[in-house]
């Protein structure tokens, strides 16, 4: 899809999003963590899919050329339809995206240059976004000047990634140590005492609420992790984990919901089914030792739901409808992963 009608040649860069029959639907803007995640997909697939390498290739030429700040450091949110920087703010989930991208690329073709961003990427979260206390700031202006986002689950997630991708790739003792705080800050500022749920705001914070699908990356990115495996923030999510899918996961059609309370009696926030969701929950119970029933319950309850002869069903609400048909270019890195480990665990 993102290698014929999805790719705009003229910039070089993946149209955001496709609808049911593959066409483009008008820019409204192109973002550097969807070309980040592009090019995580195409450097993964480098050796297996034709043109994989080639494409890869210009996905990292163009995170460069269109969303790079020469003056500031960093990476511009997006830039309009023509080119021009749009969201010139500076976010953790972006610089995590193109950290993790640039890892997974390094580690296929070891170029110079590809290593070179890898390590200012590294540079700049460490400089930039940490706040001291083994957490980062979410978002911050053009300039580096505080937003007053302070630190937020997502962001702090594929941070993590970030980190385990470039530790996949080379021994890097400051990454590892960054790794290893990040997350025992994470076990203090985000885990619930009593349920043991990871927060999407820090401890405290008004409004706060979990998402059952965050749950279950995190819980594969941990378990999935010599280094993480059994510390902390591993331990606090597999307590947690049959809570979440109680709460989160609908027993007869294996649905994830998209937002939820901490009351046990409280309804959903968020009735909205996601296939990212779907994905990191069905990757999460490869690590499960519920049985392949489960696993292959789920895995039918992706492919029946979600999964069509032209790509995907984005969303569902809460009646099992579809409620987004449009398909953006930046979910297949879900797939991918689920993908990958679904394979790891046949394997």
């Amino acid at each position: 899809m993102w290698q014929g009608p999805g790719w705009n040649a003229e910039l070089a860069l993946p149209y955001e999003s496709l609808d049911a029959d593959h066409a483009p639907l008008p820019p409204q803007r192109y973002r550097a963590m969807a070309c980040a995640r592009q090019l995580f997909v195409f450097a993964s697939l480098i050796g297996e899919v034709p043109q994989a390498e080639e494409r890869a290739a210009a996905l990292f030429r163009s995170l460069q050329r269109h969303f790079h700040d020469a003056e500031h450091g960093g990476w511009f949110y997006s830039i309009d339809p023509q080119g021009a920087p749009l969201d010139t703010g500076k976010d953790l989930y972006t610089h995590a995206f193109i950290l993790f991208a640039c890892a997974h690329y390094w580690g296929k073709v070891r170029e110079p240059l590809v290593e070179s961003v890898l390590n200012a990427a590294l540079e700049i979260i460490g400089r930039r976004f940490a706040t001291g206390d083994g957490l980062y700031e979410a978002s911050l202006e053009r300039d580096w000047s505080t937003t007053g986002s302070g630190p937020l689950q997502n962001p702090l997630m594929h941070l993590a990634e970030a980190f385990l991708a470039v530790l996949a790739v080379r021994d890097d003792a400051g990454t590892c140590k960054a790794l290893l705080e990040l997350c025992d800050a994470m076990s203090r500022r985000f885990i619930d005492p009593q349920h043991h749920v990871m927060m999407e705001k820090p401890l405290g914070a008004v409004g706060n609420w979990f998402e059952p699908g965050h749950q279950f990356e995190w819980y594969y990115l941990l378990g999935s992790s010599p280094l993480l495996r059994n510390g902390k923030l591993h331990t606090a999510l597999e307590q947690s984990f049959s809570h979440t899918e109680q709460q989160g996961v609908n027993p007869q059609s294996g649905a994830v919901c998209a937002m939820l309370g901490l009351a046990p009696e409280a309804s959903p926030r968020d009735a909205t089914q996601r296939i990212w969701a779907q994905a990191e929950y069905l990757r999460a119970l490869t690590l499960r030792t519920q049985g392949q029933a489960v696993l292959l319950r789920q895995l039918q309850a992706l492919q029946h739901h979600f999964l069509h002869a032209k790509g995907w069903n984005e969303c569902l609400d809460a009646d099992g409808l579809v409620s987004r048909r449009d398909m953006p270019s930046s979910t297949p890195y879900h797939l991918l992963t689920c993908y990958r480990g679904l394979a790891d665990y046949l394997g």
